[in-house]
Order: C-alpha cells, then structure tokens, then sequence
C-alpha cells in the first residue's frame, strides 16, 4: 500500500471513529443522540420508519450510508450475512432480523469506536445471531466459500483498493452467493478529478468508481449478473447505486489477472 493510500485509510477510519464518538456521546444527553449525517441524500432518514423504531436509537444515529441494503438483498430465513464497513450496526441489525435464528450477520468493520458502538447496539437489541470483527474489507477475516449474502452500504467506494474488496467479497461467498450493496457511483463522463471536484474521500464522492469501472471491477473478480441501478444524485453526475452481482454456482475460481 502506498504512502497516500495509508494516509487516506487513516483519514477514513478517524473520521468514522469521531461519528461514533459522537454518537456515543450524545446518547448520554437528554434528547437522545442525534444522526451524525444531515445531508439527506445519507443516513438513516434512507430507512423505513418501522425500521427505524425497532432499532437502538444510536444504531441509527449512525448510519452514515447511502440507502437501505437490507431491503434490496433478499435475504431469506437461514442466510449468513456479511455486512463490509458495518459502522454501528444498523445493517447488522436489520439482517438479522430477516435472516432469522437459523442464520447469522456478521459485521466487519476496521475503526474500534464503532465496533464499541455496534456491540453496544446488539446487546441492547437483544440480538443472539450476530458477530462483529475488526479488519479491513481488501482482506476479510472469514474463511472462503462460508457466506451467502454479500451487503455494504455506502462503503466500497471509500476504499484505497477496490479490485481486493471485489476479490475478496468473491472468495468469502458460497457458489451461488450474491451481493447486494449500495455505493456512490459515478457517469462514465467523469473524470476522477472532476469526481473529486465534487466532494471529499470521506464524502464517499472522489473515490466512487463509474459506471463502466464498478462493473469491470466486478467482472475481473469473477462475478456474473451484474445490475447496478441508480437510485437518487448525490451529487452531479454522481448517483447512489443499488449494485447487485452472483457468484456463479460452477467455474467460480477468480479470473487470472
């Protein structure tokens, strides 16, 4: 990893520690804590009210992604779940819910403060079939072939090494397993600089890959399927994207580089 791509994770996983600390924080004040995110393009006005409610509130406090990944993955009754950048645990959570006893979500997340928070979270939740690790998304802790569902939302895009995550994410799912994850993604017009022009790395906009990149990233690792739907602007020229992509069920070894 080169030297700016050290300082960029850094920048991301400090300014991801501060919401949670923030979030912490805030939970102990009168009124409860307050969302880290006002922009409305991101966080948890992005959920279901319902939703909403039947979580901790500082699960909800801080969300700080760009949709609801739960409600376009499919999950089903028994699912393993792996949620990449899982912050407080909101998507955790949710997937539990839906994946029911006989399944299990995992959350993987690299900033302890929101680990802290997250556990925190499930514990209030009363939630039994969860795990959460520390680690980074370009390398997961998980053994190969072991998931079922891939989701992560509002994250990848944050990431100094995108061709690892899509890797990985391949590696950890079963033959058949499938990704279903929101990220920022940008027009194919766009150059990075001009990405950049529109908002910071931590912002989720100038690290967003485009249109035709996310689906060559994809394609490299091995998966087949590919639908990236764009949902609301961000930004110009910039979209929050439901991407969804398969493990093919035979012939699933990675693609040589």
């Amino acid at each position: 990893m080169t030297e700016q791509s050290t300082d960029l994770r850094e920048t991301v996983r400090m300014r991801y520690a501060a919401a949670a600390v923030q979030v912490t924080e805030g939970g102990t004040a009168c009124c409860g804590p307050q969302a880290v995110e006002v922009d409305e393009n991101f966080g948890s006005t992005l959920y279901a009210a319902d939703e909403r409610d039947a979580l901790p509130a500082q699960a909800v406090a801080a969300s700080l992604g760009c949709g609801n990944p739960t409600a376009v993955a499919e999950l089903r009754e028994g699912d393993r779940v792996l949620d990449l950048g899982s912050g407080g645990g909101i998507d955790v959570l949710l997937s539990a819910r839906r994946v029911g006893p006989n399944g299990k979500a995992y959350g993987l997340d690299m900033t302890d403060e929101m680990l802290q928070l997250a556990l925190a979270n499930a514990a209030k939740a009363g939630a039994t079939n969860v795990e959460f690790l520390k680690g980074a998304i370009e390398s997961i802790p998980l053994p190969a072939d072991t998931i079922d569902v891939v989701i992560s939302n509002c994250v990848i895009n944050l990431s100094v090494d995108k061709p690892a995550v899509f890797a990985e994410t391949f590696r950890v799912l079963r033959p058949g397993g499938r990704i279903g994850v929101f990220d920022v993604v940008a027009d194919d017009t766009l150059t990075p600089e001009q990405r950049a022009e529109r908002g910071d790395y931590v912002g989720c906009i100038a690290g967003a890959l485009s249109f035709a990149e996310y689906r060559q990233g994809l394609q490299a690792a091995g998966f087949t399927d590919i639908e990236i739907t764009p949902t609301h602007p961000v930004a110009d020229g910039m979209h929050s994207a439901i991407v969804h992509a398969t493990k093919p069920r035979t012939g699933m070894s990675r693609p040589s580089s």
